[in-house]
């Protein structure tokens, strides 16, 4: 184990790493119209778990007494991702009784990749269980780019169709960027045209999405009452995906953000002064116990999968934070896998409703 940190800590020294890759309320991070629907109101299940009156996760833990919890609290989000989905699904029966009309959601699918097509499949089935009508194009992974604009385009043009997923990574002969832009901002339920981003980064103005990623770290955050406001944040990575668009949104809830990545000095001083860590760069077990103020609130949204002979796949899934080590220091900490995934799905969800609200005219 020690071994395999330190040859992950040299990959962070020498780069190259992340090439691969007003108040705290909901109406922050929400259209108006959703806000009411995902105003967690209280936390999550504790299924299996005992919850504790006086964890510090009620008011935010405290840095300047230096107490911490005997076991720190596991912050699951299948409870949450349950409730989101039942939620999305009560307002899309009640949108289909109103006026007849069922969200759609048109995902485009480029090559042969495993997890690639593992994760179509898991939202499409995430789709089917609340009512979103799916719409699915695979093509060879020679396809060229003037055909996967021409489906990109006829998605756009459809107006049964109010969320445009393109699976990412795209094979390297397509310019992911130009993709992207094809995209209409309208349909960007994955938040990644740069009218979206942008947007999120202006204050004062608000993107039509936010990345689902950043959006479901938020959302467990404020459901585990862990504290935002005035707290030092950590954001291990800056991919558009998860952590350029996390560190813009932890600054809308007024944390003090500092991102790291490839040509960061000293992470490891950087993040042991961090109230609340969040990491998303694919290394597994690169965040160790020493990384880690006592106390911090960890949320692993890495996924990694690494080799394990007792395992009957041959490996097992983990995240970019040595668990095991985490666990004994911190007050909170997220599980890989899932944590902060079934929660990312339920945010496709809600983007896609939101989007089909807007495109109705339907509150």
């Amino acid at each position: 184990m020690e071994s395999m940190k330190i040859e992950y800590r040299r990959q962070w020294h020498y780069g190259g790493f992340l090439a691969q890759i007003g108040d705290q309320r909901e109406s922050l991070i929400l259209s108006d119209a959703l806000t009411a629907i995902f105003k967690p109101s209280h936390s999550p299940s504790h299924s299996g778990s005992h919850p504790n009156p006086q964890s510090p996760l009620s008011s935010g833990f405290h840095r300047a007494t230096g107490q911490t919890r005997s076991a720190a609290e596991i912050m699951s989000g299948k409870p949450i991702a349950k409730d989101i989905k039942l939620r999305v699904a009560a307002e899309i029966s009640r949108m289909k009784a109103a006026i007849g009309r069922l969200p759609g959601l048109a995902m485009v699918l480029v090559g042969y990749r495993e997890d690639s097509h593992a994760y179509v499949h898991i939202k499409l089935k995430a789709c089917n269980e609340v009512g979103i009508e799916t719409s699915i194009v695979q093509l060879p992974q020679d396809c060229t780019q003037d055909r996967l604009i021409d489906v990109v385009s006829s998605f756009n043009s459809n107006p049964s169709v109010h969320g445009i997923i393109v699976q990412l990574p795209l094979p390297e002969h397509l310019d992911e960027e130009t993709i992207i832009n094809f995209v209409s901002p309208e349909k960007d339920v994955d938040g990644f045209h740069p009218l979206n981003m942008g947007n999120l980064a202006l204050r004062g103005r608000e993107p039509l999405f936010i990345p689902c990623a950043p959006k479901a770290c938020i959302e467990l955050l404020l459901r585990y009452h862990v504290e935002i406001i005035g707290k030092n944040a950590v954001v291990i990575g800056r991919s558009k995906i998860a952590g350029l668009s996390t560190s813009l949104l932890l600054q809308r809830h007024h944390a003090t953000v500092s991102t790291l990545h490839s040509f960061t000095n000293n992470p490891e001083q950087i993040t042991r002064r961090a109230d609340i860590v969040v990491s998303d760069v694919g290394i597994p077990n690169i965040v160790g116990c020493n990384w880690l103020m006592p106390g911090a609130v960890v949320v692993d949204m890495g996924t990694n999968s690494v080799k394990d002979p007792n395992s009957p796949r041959g490996f097992r899934t983990t995240g970019d934070v040595c668990y095991e080590e985490a666990i004994k220091v911190v007050s909170a900490i997220t599980l890989v896998p899932g944590g902060v995934g079934p929660v990312v799905i339920s945010m496709l969800l809600s983007n896609t409703l939101d989007s089909a609200k807007r495109a109705y005219g339907f509150t």
